[in-house]
C-alpha cells in the first residue's frame, strides 16, 4: 500500500504566538485609525461603531474624535466587566486604548480622498481589513461590540440584532445631522467594513471539497495519495433506490490541485460519481493553522 508522505512541523511556542496576537492588535488598530482620519472622518462618513459617533459629534460640536472614543471605549470596556461578569482581557483593552491614540497621532493627516464614495468604499475596507487583523489576534477593539453584547444579554436580541441595531442609529444620526446622501455613503462604508472582515477572516484562498462515490475506494485512496499527497476520509452512505451501501471518499484540495484531481478520479474510475462544493477556510495539515 503507498503511504503518504509525512510532513514534520515545528510548533510555535506560546509565547510567539501570543506576541503575534499583539503585534496583529496593534496593526490592525493603527490601520483602522489611519483609514478613519484619511477616508471617513475627511468625508463625514459616520459607518458605525464609536469611530461613527466620534464623526457625528465632530460635525456638530468640533470635539476631537480621539478624545470622543477614548470618552466612550473606557467606559464600555468597564461596563462590560461589571455587567456581563467576564473578563475581556488585556488584548481587548491593548484595542480600546491603542486605537484612538493612533488616531490622535495622526489627527493632522491630509485626507487622501474628498471624494465622499470613494472615503466610504476604501474606508470601509480600510476599516474592515484592520478589525479583521485585530480579531485574528483573538481580541476586539471594544466600543460597540460591548454594547451590543450588554443590549443581548438584557434584551434577549440577538448579538447580530444588537449589533445592526447600534449601527443603524448611528447611520440615521449621520443622516440627520449631515444630510441623507452622507447617511447613504455611511451604508456603503458599513457594508464594506463588514464584508472585508468576513475575508480577512476566511482569508482569499480557496480550497475544493470533493466527494467521490465509486466502487473502486482502495485503488482511488492509494492514488490521491501518492499523486495529489492528501488525506482522505472514508464515509460509507446507502443508496436511496438500491439501499445497498455506497463507499464515498471525502478529500479537500487546494483549487490549484483539483484539475489534476478530476484527472486522477476519471484514470482510476471513469464510472466514479463525483460533487464538488467550495470550502472557504480549511484548517489543518497541508493547509492553514487554525
Amino acid at each position: 500500500m503507498n503511504k503518504r508522505k509525512q510532513r514534520n512541523r515545528q510548533e510555535p511556542h506560546p509565547y510567539l504566538n501570543l506576541v503575534a496576537d499583539y503585534i496583529s492588535i496593534l496593526i490592525g488598530s493603527a490601520i483602522v485609525a489611519i483609514a478613519f482620519n484619511v477616508f471617513l472622518l475627511p468625508n463625514e462618513v459616520a459607518s458605525g461603531g464609536v469611530s461613527g459617533i466620534s464623526t457625528i459629534l465632530k460635525g456638530l460640536f468640533g470635539w476631537t474624535p480621539a478624545f470622543v472614543q477614548w470618552a466612550f471605549n473606557i467606559p464600555l470596556f468597564i461596563a462590560g466587566i461589571i455587567l456581563l461578569g467576564k473578563n475581556f482581557g488585556i488584548k481587548t483593552a491593548v484595542g480600546t486604548i491603542f486605537l484612538p491614540f493612533v488616531v490622535y497621532l495622526t489627527a493632522n493627516w491630509e485626507p487622501w480622498t474628498l471624494n465622499p464614495l470613494l472615503g466610504a468604499i476604501f474606508g470601509g475596507i480600510g476599516v474592515g481589513t484592520g478589525i479583521g487583523i485585530v480579531f485574528r489576534g483573538q481580541a476586539s477593539t471594544g466600543g460597540t461590540d460591548l454594547a451590543a453584547q450588554i443590549i443581548t444579554k438584557y434584551t434577549g436580541f440577538t448579538l447580530g440584532t444588537s449589533v445592526a441595531l447600534i449601527d443603524g442609529m448611528i447611520v440615521l444620526a449621520a443622516a440627520i445631522v449631515f444630510d441623507i446622501e452622507k447617511g447613504l455613503y455611511a451604508l456603503i462604508g458599513l457594508y464594506l467594513t463588514t464584508k472585508t472582515i468576513d475575508l480577512v477572516q476566511v482569508g482569499f484562498g480557496r480550497s475544493k471539497l470533493v466527494y467521490i462515490i465509486t466502487n473502486k475506494q482502495v485503488e482511488m485512496r492509494d492514488a490521491i495519495y501518492e499523486e495529489i499527497d492528501r488525506g482522505v476520509t472514508k464515509l460509507t452512505a446507502t443508496g436511496g433506490y438500491t439501499e445497498t451501501e455506497k463507499p464515498i471518499i471525502m478529500v479537500v484540495v487546494h483549487q490549484t490541485e483539483f484539475t489534476r484531481l478530476k484527472q486522477l478520479v476519471k484514470t482510476v474510475d471513469s464510472s466514479a460519481f463525483v460533487i464538488v462544493s467550495d470550502a472557504a477556510e480549511v484548517l489543518g495539515e497541508g493547509f492553514k493553522r487554525a
